[in-house]
């Protein structure tokens, strides 16, 4: 039967734990082994568009996906910056809006390289059209 995961404990943790008493091997051997596995599998989801790990499954990175989160953020980001932008609202305010707007700057830009430069090649393109008519 299977041990059920304490609730206080992580599931990285709960499975070095399991692993370490399998192997009968030191959890801190275990843990690098572990946290080198994940370190590789996130600097190959910023390299590629999908990583398989064996016996657990494989990724893809969905791009049509990534463009509307990223236009959610593009306007989210436009939203924040007005909001601060009025004389009236309390420190608290700013201080929150700033953190939602540092988040937004975040996540945008942690997209941007996975998007297709022909994404950006034809949102500039409607960007000059606009501003020839203007």
């Amino acid at each position: 039967m299977y041990d059920e995961k304490p609730i206080s404990m992580s599931v990285k943790d709960f499975l070095i734990r399991k692993l370490a008493i399998k192997l009968l091997t030191e959890e801190k051997t275990i843990e690098a082994v572990v946290h080198h596995q994940f370190l590789s599998a996130l600097s190959a989801t910023q390299s590629n568009n999908e990583i398989e790990m064996s016996g657990f499954g494989k990724f893809y990175f969905n791009t049509k996906k990534a463009i509307k989160k990223y236009e959610k953020q593009l306007m989210k980001i436009a939203y924040f910056t007005k909001q601060l932008e009025d004389v009236n609202i309390t420190e608290a305010r700013k201080a929150s809006l700033t953190n939602k707007l540092d988040n937004a700057v975040a996540m945008a830009d942690s997209l941007k390289p996975k998007i297709s430069d022909e994404y950006f090649a034809s949102l500039r393109g409607v960007e000059e059209q606009c501003v020839q008519e203007l």
